[in-house]
């Protein structure tokens, strides 16, 4: 990703305090199941060490790191039993899910010869995972639980503990980069408006905004002819361009899109939003012309770029594309009713790692429908198989909230006048997902991504603490 990011996770284990004096064995057997526990957390996220806490002034000095670290989530092994006062300090002042991860060592006991070190040890789960969330209930805090097993691998548990990770990385995106807008939305298009303060509250997202004439000159200093050439090739070999492309032909979008990547790194930018409505004459007109196929350069590179200047639907791209690897701008196009599919899809900005049926292709057209001026549109043509959507909308108070939806690009015709789409059937057929998913109220856009990834978006809702409508799975 051009601005990189990694989630901060707060780890911690708790055991009974009791326990350590009356069965000395456990000491050494504690810590090693502790060493081996953290090997289970991703290197692509930073790991804030609370160590095994087994009092409650311990459990306050985990706490204590884990704030100055402001930490996107708190993972926690339970050893064996332990009372809440382990627990509560060290999490009480943190407003991120608590995951209990309960893994017990063995498969399965040996009645015969077990005893009680061996039990406490090795054996003991689930006793006091209900004590823990009866606690974090009381105290308001968000929680999960994941039980599996040590011994012999347990590949369900290690997904999961892996899949938090991931939705952690979207807050820690969220806080860490941020978003620029462009212009404004599209004149009308009231559900794309946004109070961009609300959204730094709610959200922790960040707000820059740019004007246009100081885009049109964002490239008036790059000069490295070298790394102009290269972006130039990059550029080829992301797309195929109607007519032939060559490094003449795409220097000038080159230079723009080597400008923009700066741009991006300066600004921490991991979100764009923007729309141009201005005459598309003279430098304005040549940007806009290459605008497009630029900023599906940015989100090749994990920069999600939306047009229209759609926050939320930045948003939700950025969303898929942290957890998923793609993320791409959609909206309701079309049903077929004869075939029961609905045609999703939209034109502008695309990313390109979506497009895995086809290589993308870049036209000009002399008119962008509904927009001033003309230029170069993007096709991008995603993978046949599960295709996760996600939407992002508010309230009439403000609050945010997710709609998801998984289904199946199918194999057939599609329109081919630049524009990307995709070939939808869900469980619930056409007509039945075009009603619930617009009576969910999610605006008019949402993004895509290959595979299926509501498991893990309810992560990242929990991370954020908003609701989540699910349509069909």
């Amino acid at each position: 990703m051009l601005v990189e990011t990694k989630a901060r996770v707060g780890v911690f284990a708790i055991a009974l305090g009791a326990y350590l004096p009356q069965f000395p064995q456990l000491v050494p057997e504690f810590k090693a199941q502790y060493e081996d526990f953290k090997k289970r957390i991703p290197d692509t996220v930073e790991m804030i060490d609370g160590g095994i806490v087994t009092t409650k002034e311990m459990s306050m000095a985990a706490g204590d790191k884990f704030r100055a670290a402001d930490v996107d989530l708190v993972i926690m092994q339970l050893l064996t039993y332990a009372t809440s006062y382990n627990m509560l300090p060290a999490v009480r002042d943190l407003d991120v899910p608590v995951v209990l991860v309960n893994l017990q060592k063995m498969r399965k006991p040996d009645y015969a010869t077990a005893d009680i070190p061996t039990w406490l040890g090795t054996l003991y789960a689930c006793g006091a995972v209900g004590e823990m969330v009866a606690d974090l209930e009381r105290a308001g805090k968000r929680h999960a639980v994941i039980t599996g097993v040590v011994e012999g691998g347990d590949d369900q548990a290690q997904a999961q503990i892996e899949d938090w990770c991931r939705a952690a990385q979207v807050r820690r995106r969220f806080r860490d980069t941020n978003l620029a807008q462009i212009g404004r939305p599209y004149p009308g298009m009231m559900d794309l408006y946004i109070d961009e303060t609300n959204l730094y509250n709610r959200m922790w997202l960040y707000t820059k905004q740019f004007d246009w004439e100081k885009m049109w000159a964002i490239a008036d200093n790059i000069t490295d002819e070298k790394a102009i050439h290269a972006k130039a090739e990059d550029i080829l070999d992301t797309f195929d361009i109607e007519g032939g492309g060559t490094v003449e032909k795409v220097w000038d979008m080159a230079k723009y899109v080597v400008a923009f990547e700066q741009w991006v790194k300066d600004e921490k930018l991991g979100f764009v939003a923007s729309h141009y409505d201005g005459f598309a004459k003279g430098v304005a007109g040549k940007l806009d012309s290459m605008l497009i196929p630029a900023f599906s350069m940015l989100i090749k590179q994990g920069t999600a770029c939306a047009v229209e200047g759609d926050i939320k639907v930045a948003m939700a791209m950025g969303i898929l594309k942290t957890i998923a690897g793609t993320g791409q701008l959609s909206e309701m196009y079309s049903i077929d009713f004869d075939e029961d599919i609905c045609i999703i899809g939209h034109s502008g900005s695309g990313d390109a790692d979506i497009s895995l049926a086809k290589k993308p292709t870049m036209k000009i057209v002399p008119v962008f429908h509904g927009k001033a001026g003309g230029g170069y549109l993007t096709q991008f043509y995603p993978a046949q198989g599960p295709i996760t959507f996600l939407g992002i909308t508010q309230d009439k108070d403000g609050h945010f909230k997710f709609v998801v939806a998984e289904g199946i690009n199918e194999p057939g015709p599609i329109f081919m006048f630049g524009d990307t789409n995709m070939r939808m059937r869900f469980t619930c057929g056409a007509r039945a997902f075009c009603d619930k998913w617009s009576e969910a109220g999610p605006t008019h856009h949402m993004a895509a991504a290959i595979g299926r990834h509501i498991d893990t978006i309810l992560k990242v809702a929990e991370i954020f603490n908003v609701p989540v409508d699910i349509i069909t799975r």
